[in-house]
C-alpha cells in the first residue's frame, strides 16, 4: 500500500496523491534540510506524452517539481543511457527536477535490462506523487501561472487503507512557512548547480572546433555537433572571455540551463566581450544571455513552454517547424537593439524563438533543435551555425 502524500502550492492549493520513488520527507522536517535537498520548487507542466528519460534528467529543470499532463507514465522503464545530463561531475544526480508529479503510474513489467520508473527515482533521491488530478491541476497552473510547491507526507504516520484525508493544522502551518521564505525563480542563480566543473573535449580530430560553454547542457546538443564531425570542447561557465578565446575556436555555443537569464552578469559580460570576434549560437537560455548581451530585455513568462509539440515559425521562409521546448523567461521583442531581426516565432503566442543579427555572425533559438525528447524539424539549425562559421 502505497503511503499517502500531499503536492501544497504556495497559493494554499492541496493535491492528496500516493507517494512513490524517494520518501518525501514528513511536514515536520521541512526546516531540517537545505532548500536544494527538498521536493520543493516551481511547479510546471510539461505536456509530451513520451520521452520521460530524458525530460527528468534534463539540467535546466533543476528548481522545479514536474507535472506530466499525459495521464499513463512509466509504461516502458528507463534507461540510464537515456539521460540527459551533460558532462558533470559524479556527485550530482542524474535527474533534474525537484519532484515528479503523475495521474497514473505504470506499476508493472518492464522490457528487460531496464529500471521502473519508481526504482529510477529512487535511486536518485527525487520523491514523486501519483494518483492526482494532473489535469486540474494543468488548468490552475495555465489559468493562474506557476507556483512555487513541496511534496509531502503528513507528520502522522497514521495508516490504513486510505491514509490520512487532509493534512494536520500543524503540518499546514509549517508548509505554509516553508513555501513563505522558499525563492520565486526570478532572481534565482541555479546554473551553479549544473554543469561540468572542468573542460572535457570529445572528437580532437574534428573539425570545426566549438567552445560549448555548459550553463546545464543537455547531451544531445553535444552528440548533433559530433554527428557533425565537430571538435568540441565543453568548458565551465566561470570561463572569462581570455577564457574563451584563448582555446582559439570556430564558434562558441551558449547552451540551455535553469533559472533566471537576468541575473547571469558574468555570463552576459563576457558575451558582450566576445561578440563580433566569433561567431556566436545560443540554444535556449543561451539565447536569452545572448539576448541581454546585445541590449535587450528577459521576462518571466505566466507558464512557460515545456512540451515537445510546439510550432515555430521561421520568418525568412515563413515555414512551420514543430519544437521540443523547455523555457520559462522570454526574451522581450520590444527590447532587441536595431541590429537585430526575429528569426524564429512562435505561432500558438507570438513571443520570440530566435534572433539574428544583422551585421555579425550570431544566431539563436529559444527552443531546442537537438529535441531528446522530441521532433526533428529543426536539426538543420545546427548546420546553419557551422554555415556561419564557415
Amino acid at each position: 500500500m502505497r503511503e499517502t502524500c500531499f503536492l501544497c502550492l504556495d497559493d494554499g492549493s492541496v493535491f492528496r496523491g500516493r507517494s512513490f520513488g524517494a520518501d518525501a520527507p514528513r511536514a515536520a522536517e521541512l526546516a531540517a534540510a537545505t532548500i536544494a535537498e527538498q521536493p520543493a520548487g516551481e511547479v510546471v507542466f510539461n505536456t509530451g506524452m513520451e520521452g520521460y528519460g530524458a525530460i527528468f534528467t534534463d539540467p535546466s529543470y533543476t528548481g522545479q517539481i514536474l507535472v506530466m499532463t499525459y495521464p499513463h507514465i512509466g509504461n516502458y522503464g528507463v534507461l540510464d543511457e537515456w539521460s540527459e545530463s551533460g558532462p558533470e561531475p559524479e556527485t550530482r544526480r542524474m535527474i533534474k527536477t525537484q519532484g515528479v508529479v503523475v495521474r497514473s503510474l505504470y506499476e508493472g513489467p518492464v522490457p528487460a535490462g531496464r529500471s521502473t520508473l519508481e526504482n529510477f527515482l529512487k535511486k536518485h533521491g527525487v520523491s514523486g506523487i501519483t494518483e492526482v488530478d494532473t489535469r486540474h491541476l494543468t488548468l490552475k497552473i495555465r489559468d493562474g501561472g506557476n507556483a512555487n510547491g513541496v511534496i509531502i507526507r503528513p507528520t502522522s504516520e497514521r495508516r490504513g487503507e486510505n491514509g490520512p484525508a487532509a493534512l494536520s493544522t500543524a503540518d499546514l502551518k509549517s508548509i505554509t512557512n516553508f513555501l513563505a521564505g522558499f525563492p520565486k525563480m526570478e532572481g534565482r542563480n541555479l546554473i551553479t548547480q549544473v554543469g561540468t566543473d572542468k573542460p572535457v573535449v570529445f572528437n580532437t580530430a574534428g573539425k570545426p572546433h566549438i567552445c560549448l560553454v555548459d550553463c546545464g547542457v543537455k547531451a544531445n546538443i553535444i552528440r548533433e555537433l559530433l554527428a557533425l564531425h565537430c571538435k568540441v570542447t565543453v568548458v565551465p561557465q566561470t570561463f572569462g572571455p581570455q577564457d574563451i578565446l584563448s582555446l582559439h575556436t570556430d564558434g562558441v555555443l551558449f547552451g540551455n540551463g535553469p533559472g533566471d537569464p537576468a541575473v547571469l552578469t558574468d555570463l552576459v559580460n563576457t558575451i558582450r566581450s566576445i561578440i563580433g570576434k566569433v561567431p556566436l549560437f545560443g540554444i535556449c537560455l543561451g539565447h536569452q544571455i545572448i539576448s541581454l548581451a546585445l541590449g535587450a530585455g528577459t521576462y518571466k513568462m505566466k507558464f512557460g513552454h515545456h512540451g515537445i509539440n510546439h510550432p515555430v515559425r521561421d520568418e525568412r521562409t515563413k515555414r512551420v517547424i514543430i519544437t521540443s521546448q523547455n523555457h520559462g523567461f522570454g526574451v522581450d521583442e520590444k527590447s532587441l537593439q536595431k541590429d537585430v531581426e526575429v528569426l524564429f516565432r512562435n505561432v500558438n503566442d507570438g513571443s520570440v524563438e530566435g534572433i539574428i543579427h544583422k551585421k555579425m555572425p550570431l544566431l539563436t533559438a529559444q527552443f531546442h533543435p537537438e529535441s531528446a525528447p522530441g521532433p526533428k524539424d529543426s536539426l538543420w539549425i545546427f548546420k546553419e551555425f557551422l554555415d556561419l562559421i564557415a
